[in-house]
């Protein structure tokens, strides 16, 4: 599988890393418009896959039956960071659906704010499933269990009918088979789907092109995507690349990050679909390849691309604050 070095870590006048992977821009139609190293990678979607896994929500008639409102809609698709509005709408979804925090089981963490992070220290507290960047779309996967009248024991397998409703979505957007899609285990334990980059690309083209879908699926998309516009900052957190991607762009833009160095991008002006892999894993690396990315496909101004610097290219520093070196780009789209 040919990677390309897709940034340069410096320190002083050397390049001391670099991080290689693919990036794959895609229409809603399968047709290639840019790329960079081999499309072909196969890898996991990891949490950039929460938009389609949270379709069957919207088109079952679930999140309407629960009154589930924009921005709950927006934390079920986030990857969020465990801020005090995250956990308030985790707690306002089970309660809306019925189920109390046992019935959770994304794990827990430490949020992934800072500050929210030190806040629950020095309350003396632990984290609970609500700090879980993952609570949203399992409580989401719970309202489809309930609505449907489906055991919410083990909810999260593979075998069981809402895993296998959110394979069916993922599979759909992404033009393959269900067969077609190895399945892993995320970090919060429920399956994970193995795409190549340009599959993740294409799927989310033709979640961005909400308008090619008929009926319900084109209907549930285009609300998801207000939620997500609505909401940047349910969908990620307080300076997390997606979020500010999305505020800086004004609506353009549908962003979702996944771990291990999984990035996608939605264009609905045009049907297109980013996707982004680090073939490292580092998520350090996404911020400059993605701005470039959007940059030399004109999905930026000069100004956006200004408030965005801090992304574009970062800047390295020791532990007085002084800068040494920086994370920047190094390539150009094909």
């Amino acid at each position: 599988m040919e990677t390309k070095v897709l940034v340069e870590v410096t320190r002083g006048p050397l390049v001391e890393s670099v991080h290689r992977g693919a990036v794959a821009v895609v229409d809603h139609n399968g047709n290639s418009i840019a790329q960079v190293g081999e499309t072909s990678f196969l890898t996991y979607i990891r949490s950039a896959a929460k938009p389609m896994q949270a379709l069957p929500l919207l088109e079952s008639g679930a999140a309407d039956h629960f009154g589930l409102l924009p921005e709950e809609l927006a934390l079920i698709v986030a990857s969020h960071s465990g801020e005090e509005e995250h956990v308030r709408l985790g707690r306002q979804i089970m309660e809306k659906i019925g189920l109390g925090d046992a019935a959770l089981c994304c794990g827990t963490h430490q949020p992934l704010h800072t500050g929210s992070a030190k806040a629950l220290v020095a309350r003396g507290q632990s984290p609970t499933v609500y700090h879980c960047s993952c609570s949203g779309k399992h409580a989401g996967m719970l309202a489809l269990a309930q609505y449907y009248g489906l055991n919410t024991d083990g909810y999260y397998l593979p075998e069981h009918p809402v895993q296998r409703m959110m394979l069916e979505s993922m599979a759909e957007l992404a033009g393959l088979g269900p067969q077609d899609i190895p399945l892993g285990v995320d970090g919060c334990g429920v399956p994970v789907f193995g795409l190549t980059v340009e599959k993740m690309a294409y799927a989310y083209a033709r979640f961005a092109a909400a308008d090619t879908f008929a009926g319900k699926k084109g209907e549930a998309c285009r609300r998801l995507q207000e939620a997500m516009l609505s909401f940047p900052t349910i969908v990620a957190g307080t300076g997390r690349l997606a979020t500010d991607i999305m505020k800086t762009a004004r609506g353009k833009l549908l962003v979702k990050d996944g771990t291990e160095g999984v990035f996608c991008v939605g264009v609905p002006q045009k049907g297109w679909g980013i996707a982004l892999k680090i073939e490292d894993g580092n998520l350090r690396a996404a911020g400059p390849v993605i701005v470039k990315v959007l940059q030399e496909l004109g999905l930026l101004t000069e100004e956006e691309r200004g408030e965005l610097a801090n992304h574009a290219c970062r800047q390295l520093k020791n532990y007085r604050g002084e800068k040494i070196g920086e994370i920047r780009p190094a390539f150009s789209l094909r």
